[in-house]
């Protein structure tokens, strides 16, 4: 059994990959561990009593950063396999005060769910991550946070990390969210784990609601009304064998794979159906596309489905309001299944895009522009005009994973030779990528610093 942090996140090493066009995908696969589950899992894990074992792990970079903030303040976790974790539990009051800073790297989930569990700890801690994720905007948690009682400090008055916070004492408020927001909704449901009182959290739009669910998987009750969900604190949590199921956000690059190039066919088994991430499916059948689900079923609290995909024939569309936080992540590869649909797609109401790991309404107008397609840039979307021949060429990820990716699926339709670059960032959330990609049958080469291998 290996001790954590036998699986660096920094092993991979991947600075570019070339795609070529025209190879038909076929076949089956599944995609790793849902990011966003896996983040929760390990964070309720750690606060449960016991031993949680959790089974279909990400072990990409921004789920291990969370976990090893949690070994940092005295948590054990083993991982016997990069995909299953052991965790021993120290109860809700049992963290220990870490002794240096815990630091989130990339990603914004581990930042903001963090400051909800380190809100409600009687010792003070601090947190930061690279440079991207310090430009990222944390003021809509440190501000509902300081109203529930907690001391916290920061860049811009506690709107930019690094932050600094000194928990406990906390009481339960009742809080509207201007934003569907499943992080600030998560952050502010944790820190009422550890609250005197009720805590509700009340949104505009449905966002994710898969904290809900594993609070209620892990046997804590939960209130809802409309669109307003309310926890009273609860004396322990018991630890809980875990399953998570496929990212549906990964699959969504090979759903779109398929539906656009010809003659495809593919299945993806085991992937997350949860109805508040699955809006991409809504809109790319309201397209036109091909798709069906099968073998649905449930697994820890999460609904989870085998998606067949066939390639399909596309109509421009428009997409806002609120199904927007349900197709959130899904936006860049969206824009790129536009490109090759007949007629126009409006995409609005999409400006929190604006502060992702890059601007993803800037970077995936300028680099689908760099391909080829005719996209317009608006303050809160695009709009794409469909039926274009992208060409192949060199091309960035912004250090942004989902950019990285949908590059790499433009490539499969693109003229000539498709490279990207600086694509380390895919392993924040789906590790053995082009390995998949290859695996259905596209031709793609990774190059691995002096190293190249080819499939």
């Amino acid at each position: 059994m290996k001790p954590w942090g036998a699986f660096s996140e920094d092993s991979h090493g991947v600075s570019s990959l070339t795609v070529l066009p025209g190879n038909t995908l076929k076949g089956e696969a599944k995609v790793p561990g849902d990011k966003s589950i896996s983040h929760r899992a390990v964070i309720l894990g750690s606060l449960a009593e016991g031993l949680t074992e959790i089974q279909g792990f990400l072990p990409g970079e921004d789920c291990l950063r969370t976990a090893t903030a949690f070994t940092a303040m005295g948590v054990e976790i083993e991982a016997p396999d990069p995909d299953r974790l052991l965790i021993r539990g120290k109860g809700l009051r049992g963290l220990a005060e870490p002794e240096d800073v815990l630091y989130a790297g990339n990603s914004g989930t581990t930042m903001r769910l963090m400051m909800g569990v380190l809100a409600g700890q009687g010792f003070f801690s601090v947190l930061t991550g690279d440079p991207s994720l310090r430009r990222r905007p944390m003021g809509r948690v440190t501000e509902p946070l300081r109203r529930m009682g907690a001391s916290i400090w920061g860049r811009g008055k506690g709107a930019f990390a690094p932050l600094a916070i000194r928990g406990g004492c906390l009481h339960g408020i009742h809080h509207k969210n201007p934003i569907a927001s499943a992080q600030v909704k998560s952050a502010l449901l944790l820190a009422g784990l550890f609250a005197d009182g009720e805590t509700v959290v009340e949104e505009p739009h449905q966002s994710r609601d898969h904290t809900e669910r594993m609070l209620h998987y892990f046997g804590l009750p939960l209130k809802t009304k409309g669109l307003a969900v309310g926890l009273e604190p609860p004396q322990r949590l018991e630890a809980r064998a875990l399953e998570i199921p496929g990212d549906f956000s990964s699959a969504a690059f090979l759903i779109v794979a398929a539906l656009l190039v010809p003659n495809s066919e593919i299945v993806l088994r085991r992937v997350g159906v949860n109805p508040t991430r699955t809006g991409l499916l809504h809109v790319l059948r309201s397209m036109g596309a091909n798709i069906e689900m099968a073998n649905q079923r449930e697994a820890s609290g999460e609904p989870v489905a085998d998606i067949w995909v066939r390639s399909s024939q596309l109509q421009g569309t428009q997409v806002g309001g609120p199904l927007i936080p349900l197709l959130i992540d899904e936006i860049p590869i969206l824009a790129l299944a536009a490109t090759q649909a007949a007629g126009k797609t409006i995409i609005q109401d999409a400006g929190e895009l604006r502060v992702k790991e890059s601007d993803r309404i800037a970077t995936v107008a300028q680099e689908l522009s760099r391909l080829g397609a005719r996209v317009q840039e608006r303050e809160d979307g695009l709009v794409i005009d469909g039926g274009t021949q992208l060409r192949g060429s060199t091309y960035r990820s912004h250090g942004d994973h989902r950019i990285a990716m949908t590059l790499a699926i433009a490539g499969l339709l693109a003229e000539g030779h498709t490279q990207v670059l600086d694509i380390d960032c895919i392993h924040t959330s789906f590790p053995g990528f082009a390995e998949l990609l290859c695996q259905l049958g596209a031709e793609v080469s990774v190059a691995l610093g002096c190293k190249e291998s080819q499939s």
